[in-house]
């Protein structure tokens, strides 16, 4: 059991709160979910959609084929019937002009109208689209309470009684096991990751597609006791951020492309001050303003280099929500330990995708801050905070926290007392020290996430939020061909672990990178990084996120 229900129409007639309604009534009725949103950058008007997937099985991807089509105009219907299913079904109010047998037009509008509010449309839609699954409207009911208030609700119930009376059931399925599951995306995930790692400030400036991490924050800053401040640009966010840092709490910024530009100057002096600070980078395709709500994964070889000097940094590409919820917070336990910029990479897709997992397991987060406390000054007249030693890693301590010790902090180079210097020898010993710390930091990377067969013919290479198209790509390829299929899905990026990568790529006959950007970005840091060549590269740009069908065509086609 799997079906793909797709719901069209312009920007303003309420598709968002209508398909937020029945994904969380599906999740309540035990359903795994995955729901995907394309939406252009306007406030009203243009053609907007959402897919909600729903299978009894676990889902990691959209996928292209709809089971049914849910139109609030005829452009719906004509942008997307190509995709349904023969079997399939379109609901649209009887006064939509398109001819299909497969529509099923029905008096929404009016009835509506007979509820007393025109703008319930889409809880008739939504009644409509239960009876047709022969799902119990109670799920429904449930979510219009707990969303709206009871005068309100009480309409929406009305109206999606109505609906369910407009048409006979198309299917039989049975619920699922009971619902265990939370509903959530990426950038959710993120925020609660923020919170769960203990971080206290929070700055940055709206930028889509990352401003749903601050306005989340925003929206519990009081009962999670963190700080969330709207800089006046993204020069302020991370300059604010990294003063908080070094006063001992934890912080972060978020942007995206355009706005991580503006923070490469800073970049470079967290890097300099040593000072821990973790980043969310939320792809959108560029340059300048590019598509500001569409998708791409471009930003890797950018964000990877970013700002002027050498100083070593880490970059994690998030796969999933549940991986950003723990990256996240790993994320903040790495930038303490080794007092270096984490950037958290993500992207439109990840961003805005809904998805079903299991609560988080938070006995799986452990915070630690890596300060030296007053213990660590005895015997010792001075403090040394950037001191050279074998690690790399100088010590670290709150300013002001131990009487007699002074923390500096500083843009020029300096030496082990943070007191400017333009020593040649001082400048060399204190380049290399910063950069031993990469020597470490590669001793403890996650190595990719391996989907499929161990001797495979075809080994996908991806990163990022990738991992779900591929691994059902990957496992739709293994079940309907003759040939072994296998991925290496990367998560932390740079430094780049290689480990299973010189494994795997001795085992395959053929190496693929599948990227969304059209330079193949990872298969040229692999090369860089391990000679290793991909054979062949499956890229998309186009602002859409790939899907696992069309993953899966590229190498039927290929092969």
């Amino acid at each position: 059991m799997d079906y793909n229900i797709l719901i069209g129409g312009a920007a303003g007639q309420g598709m968002e709160t209508i398909t937020s309604i029945i994904e969380k009534a599906l999740k309540r009725a035990g359903f795994e979910i995955f729901t995907i949103r394309d939406y252009m950058s306007r406030v009203r008007g243009g053609h907007n959609f959402t897919q909600i997937r729903f299978s009894e099985e676990k889902i990691t991807s959209h996928r292209d084929k709809l089971s049914g089509i849910i139109a609030f105009n005829a452009k719906t219907i004509s942008y997307h019937i190509k995709r349904l299913e023969n079997h399939g079904f379109i609901i649209s109010d009887e006064s939509v002009e398109f001819e299909d047998a497969r529509l099923k037009k029905l008096p929404l509008m009016e009835t509506a109208k007979e509820t007393g509010n025109v703008r319930v449309f889409g809880s008739v839609a939504a009644g409509a689209l239960f009876k047709l699954f022969n799902i119990d409207i109670s799920f429904l009911e449930e979510v219009l309470k707990e969303t709206f208030r009871e005068e309100i609700a009480s309409l929406n119930i009305e109206a999606v009684k109505r609906g369910y009376a407009l048409v006979d059931s198309l299917y039989s399925i049975s619920l699922p096991k009971k619902d265990e599951n939370i509903l959530i995306n990426g950038n959710d995930a993120i925020a609660l990751g923020i919170i769960a790692a203990g971080c206290k400030f929070y700055s940055a400036y709206p930028m889509t597609p990352s401003t749903s991490i601050m306005n989340y924050l925003a929206g519990k800053m009081h009962e999670a006791g963190i700080v969330v401040e709207q800089a006046e640009d993204e020069i302020a966010a991370i300059n604010m951020a990294i003063g908080a840092s070094y006063a001992g709490v934890r912080a972060m910024t978020g942007t995206s492309g355009g706005g991580f530009s503006l923070m490469v100057e800073a970049l470079g002096l967290a890097g300099m001050q040593e000072i821990p600070l973790v980043i969310a980078e939320i792809q959108r395709p560029g340059p300048a303003t590019g598509l500001p709500t569409r998708t791409e994964q471009s930003d890797l070889k950018f964000v990877i280099s970013a700002s002027h000097g050498e100083f070593p940094r880490m970059v994690i590409a998030l796969k999933n929500p549940e991986d950003s919820f723990y990256q996240t917070v790993r994320a903040f336990n790495i930038a303490d330990k080794y007092r270096i910029p984490v950037v958290i990479l993500g992207d439109q897709y990840l961003a805005d995708y809904t998805t079903t997992i299991k609560p988080f397991d938070l006995s799986k987060v452990e915070i630690k801050r890596y300060f030296n406390h007053k213990d660590y000054m005895d015997g010792k007249k001075e403090f040394k905070t950037y001191e050279i030693n074998k690690s790399g890693i100088s010590p670290r301590i709150i300013p002001g926290k131990i009487e007699g010790t002074r923390v500096l902090a500083d843009s020029d180079e300096h030496d082990e007392y943070g007191l400017i210097t333009e020593s040649a020898e001082v400048r060399k010993n204190m380049c290399e020290k910063r950069l031993r710390k990469m020597e470490l930091l590669k001793e403890e990377l996650i190595e990719p996430s391996f989907y499929g067969e161990d001797e495979p013919d075809v080994l996908l290479l991806g990163w990022g939020s990738l991992d779900g198209p591929m691994r059902e790509a990957v496992g739709l390829l293994n079940k309907n061909t003759g040939k072994k299929y296998a991925a290496l899905v990367f998560g932390d990026i740079w430094p780049l672990p290689v480990k299973m990568l010189n494994e795997m790529h001795k085992k395959a006959k053929t190496i693929i990178n599948v990227e969304q950007n059209a330079t193949g970005q990872l298969a040229s840091i692999i090369r860089a990084e391990t000679g290793i060549t991909c054979h062949r590269s499956i890229l998309k740009y186009d602002g859409r996120p790939i899907s696992r069908d069309e993953i899966y065509n590229k190498l039927m086609e290929v092969n």
